[in-house]
Order: structure tokens, then sequence, then C-alpha cells
């Protein structure tokens, strides 16, 4: 059996003249990823995360205090926006909901949610065949949300998207069983 430890990446520095994948995080993102590293409860023996300077770098904090290497799967990385770039608050959010309300209509020539879940799904199980028991995957939400529609056994639906606005909440599940172990859980709620 393989527990994996899903993670989205906390707080990132928006700025719309930058490409999303290239956002870093914030200083409150990386406090939330370095309290979290303190507090595993049981032993990660693999990080993994996707390409964006995001998930690399809060994966790059939980490699310092595991002392394991970082290994990347683009396949890992968020659902594919990069038609409509950089949107402001109230309009991604529209966007999201119009995202996972029609899982197999590309918004305005975004990547589908069935093709974004069926992306990440790969990866999960790309991840597990490797001699990895215990991997933490630093990704997205987006992409949590559709292969934790899938873990359940549940039509693709918002519903399942990680609480709050900024990132940086965790799931914990077995492989190949599809067991959640727990569902979303702030990795830092006592870091304002």
């Amino acid at each position: 059996m393989i527990e994996v430890l899903f993670v989205t990446h906390a707080d990132v520095r928006i700025d719309p003249d930058v490409p999303v994948p290239d956002w870093g995080l914030t200083d409150r993102g990386a406090a939330r990823h370095g309290r979290h590293a303190k507090t595993l409860d049981t032993g990660p023996d693999a990080i993994w995360c996707s390409t964006e300077r995001k998930a690399i770098e809060a994966a790059n904090i939980y490699a310092g205090a595991l002392n394991l290497p970082v290994q990347m799967d683009p396949e890992l990385g968020e659902n594919d926006r990069s038609a409509t770039g950089f949107m402001p608050k109230e309009q991604f959010e529209r966007a999201a909901d119009a995202f996972f309300a029609h899982p197999d209509e590309g918004y305005r020539g975004w990547e589908t949610a069935r093709a974004a879940q069926s992306r990440i799904v790969a990866a999960l199980a790309r991840v597990c065949a490797t001699d990895a028991r215990r991997p933490l995957i630093v990704a997205h939400g987006g992409v949590g949300a559709l292969l934790l529609c899938h873990l359940k056994g549940v039509a693709i639906d918002r519903a399942e998207d990680q609480p709050g606005g900024a990132g940086g909440n965790a799931y914990r599940f077995t492989w190949p069983e599809k067991r959640l172990l727990h569902g979303w859980r702030d990795i830092a709620p006592d870091i304002d």
C-alpha cells in the first residue's frame, strides 16, 4: 500500500505581467510550507511536484526540511489556462465555476476538466509506480480537486475544491485502494 500526501502550494505572488506558471510564493506562503514540513506526522520518502515555480518553491521547502530530493513532472501541473492568461479574481472565480460545471468543455480555450483529471490521475499513477511508499506531491488546487473527485468516485464538481482562497491545503489517501485518510486540511492553520 502507498500512502500519498497531496499538498497544494500556498499563497502566491500574483503579478498580471508574469505568466501564471511563473508566479512564486509569498513570504506567508513559504512560512506556511515551512511550518507544515516541521509537523508532518509520517515521514515522506519522496517529494514530487509540478514544474510551475510556486510548486517547485514549496517542494524545495519540504526537501530542505526532510533531506529529500525533489522530482518534477509537468503532468502534475495545474489545468492549462494559458488561453486566457491572468484574470482578476472575480472573473477567475466565474471561469473556475464554468470549468468544473462543464467538464468536457474548455472554458475560452482552457484545458477541459476531464482532460486535466485524466492527466493528474496518470501522473499520480506514475509517481506511485516508483519505489516511494509515502510520496508527498506538491501541486495545485484545481487538479487537486479533480483528483479528489476521482478518489471519491464522484462526478467532477467544484464542491471538492480546497477551502479558503490562498491554497496551502492537503489531503492524504492510499493508492491504489483510493481510500481517503483525511480530506482537505489547512497545512498551517496557526499562521494568519
